[in-house]
């Protein structure tokens, strides 16, 4: 019986970790013209295909503001005069210029619309200056609700960051807030002062001083999804390694807290050992170019590219426990292995519409278990994996509603992962499985993609129709349960709470003997040698067994 403090300890975390990086998880019942404005692909963003940003900002950490401009430079595919640029309030988009000439603005609650007056004309690259100033967003609890945490380290030096997942980018800088269309590169210019480091994606152009402050500019070659942009500003000490992986040279680079060096300098080992597995099992760490980052932060972590946040306490485990309760996750650190698999599954592949978050964290969640099959082997893997079943609520359908910025439920971490884990099964081939994971990488590599996409290719490449597969564990909440009975030498059995056409095969064993069957919505039958032999259904299969007495 497990004690009653660590129950509600358990529950405690297993209640953040079903969020984890998420804003909006939670059901909501109606929808806005903001909510419209926010998630659906509008007449004026469609007209316009980004290539380029340059945010350039002052932090001033003292009265907790950021002021600045975006330059957003695009290549025009419509001709058409009204743009949509998002800004959340309490922030203020102050001015918009094109060809030096101020433009006019509608503003919209969180969206704003510009009026241009050049010529927009199609296959043309124009160049758009948008200003904007204000207090963002402060995040109370971050990385859940998202915005700016203004926090400070144990010496009383300012400890800032950013962290938007879900609620959007536009929280603190003014951008095209939608995850069908990423910038084909970007320059982040950080202002802060000259006692701190500001660290961001890409890789450290150059740091210019200007009084007592300092400017630190990185840049972007990637294309990047704009909640995977990040600020960190502190008083961080560096180190860094080069990892000789499948693309050649990687550069890793940690900035933590001066006090946790040597703290890190030990933890941190479980970065190559991450790196090595999941370029074993998805391929090509998919951003060379840009490096690869690990930046403490003032909350527990979030995926941005190539500068992946990290608060876990330097720990294993979730904040030192495991949510598998099988033992296995304090092998590694959680959020390390978690946050940087989204390198892969978020930040490579990357879901057009928040609804289809579930190819983010269903993947990654999975990734967790193939970290464990890498370093520790197939059966470790597996008692985790179906370990976290216990977090698994079957609350909502893994998909949300399309064009209104609503995500499914946060069981997309841990049905997502169980689903994947079962369709490895069917599969019955692990090199193939791979094969399939590492070709996911290369065929939407740098890509936004939708639902359909990654059921396409998976049905295409396993060989299988997976329709009822992905409709019952993606769209429908219910568990496939196996009813059976076992009578004079004959098992019956069929499924039930199944959708339409669902036919899944499962491995039993029955007595010594391993056995695959194909049940139906109909009843079947199998002779076995007793009625006295108990049935055993393979756990790796994420579905509720019920023996009926007949």
């Amino acid at each position: 019986m497990i004690n009653r403090f660590f129950f509600l300890l358990f529950v405690s975390i297993v209640s953040c970790i079903s969020i984890q990086a998420q804003g909006l998880l939670s059901e909501k019942a109606n929808f806005s013209r903001q909510d419209t404005l926010r998630g659906s692909i509008t007449p004026e963003r469609q007209w316009w295909d980004l290539t380029y940003y340059h945010l350039d900002i002052k932090v001033d950490i003292d009265n907790k503001f950021i002021s600045g401009k975006n330059t957003i430079q695009y290549k025009v595919l419509e001709n058409q005069t009204v743009m949509q640029i998002d800004l959340q309030s309490p922030m203020k988009l102050l001015k918009a210029i094109q060809s030096g000439e101020e433009l006019q603005i509608k503003h919209d609650g969180n969206a704003h619309f510009i009026t241009l007056i050049d010529n927009q004309d199609i296959g043309e690259i124009k160049i758009l200056d948008v200003y904007y100033e204000g207090h963002p967003k402060e995040a109370i609890k971050a990385p859940w609700d998202g915005g700016i945490s203004w926090k400070k380290d144990n010496n009383e030096n300012p400890f800032v960051a950013s962290s938007c997942q879900g609620l959007g980018a536009s929280v603190w800088w003014p951008c095209k807030d939608h995850m069908y269309d990423e910038v084909d590169s970007m320059t982040i210019s950080v202002n802060v002062p000259k006692n701190l480091t500001n660290v961001s994606n890409g890789r450290l152009r150059r740091i210019d001083q200007y009084g007592d402050t300092k400017t630190y500019t990185w840049f972007v070659k990637n294309p990047i999804n704009n909640y995977g942009v990040n600020i960190n500003i502190g008083d961080f000490a560096n180190f860094s390694e080069t990892y000789d992986g499948l693309g050649g040279k990687l550069d890793l680079n940690y900035y933590v807290l001066k006090d946790n060096l040597e703290k890190a300098k030990a933890h941190f080992r479980q970065v190559p050992m991450m790196i090595e597995s999941f370029e074993h099992w998805f391929g090509q760490y998919p951003f060379y170019a840009d490096s690869f980052k690990l930046v403490e932060a003032p909350y527990l972590g979030m995926e941005h590219q190539s500068s992946i946040t990290y608060g876990n306490g330097y720990k294993n485990g979730y904040l030192g426990n495991d949510l598998s309760g099988t033992g296995w996750g304090l092998k590694f650190d959680f959020i390390i292995v978690h946050e940087a698999g989204h390198e892969w599954f978020a930040n490579n592949i990357t879901n057009k519409d928040i609804a289809d978050m579930w190819i983010h964290e269903s993947f990654t969640a999975y990734s967790e278990s193939l970290f464990l099959d890498y370093h520790y082997g197939k059966q470790a893997a597996s008692e985790y994996i179906i370990g976290t079943r216990k977090n698994i609520l079957n609350d909502r359908p893994l998909i949300g509603l399309y064009n209104v910025n609503h995500e499914g439920s946060s069981d997309m971490y841990y049905k997502g992962a169980n689903m994947l884990h079962t369709l490895r099964q069917l599969i019955k081939d692990d090199n193939k499985w791979r094969k399939i994971l590492r070709g996911l990488n290369i065929t939407f590599y740098h890509k936004t993609v939708t639902t359909q996409q990654i059921e396409d290719y998976l049905s295409k490449e396993t060989g299988m129709d997976l329709t009822a597969f992905f409709n019952q564990y993606l769209r429908d909440i219910r568990i496939p349960t196996l009813e059976y009975s076992i009578r004079q030498k004959t098992l019956k059995y069929k499924w039930t709470n199944i959708v339409d056409k669902f036919n899944m095969p499962i491995i039993i064993e029955i007595g010594d003997k391993k056995q695959w069957l194909h049940p139906k919505s109909e009843w079947q039958t199998y002779t076995i040698p007793s009625s006295k032999m108990l049935l055993n259904i393979d756990p790796n299969f994420y579905i509720n067994s019920k023996k009926i007495i007949q």
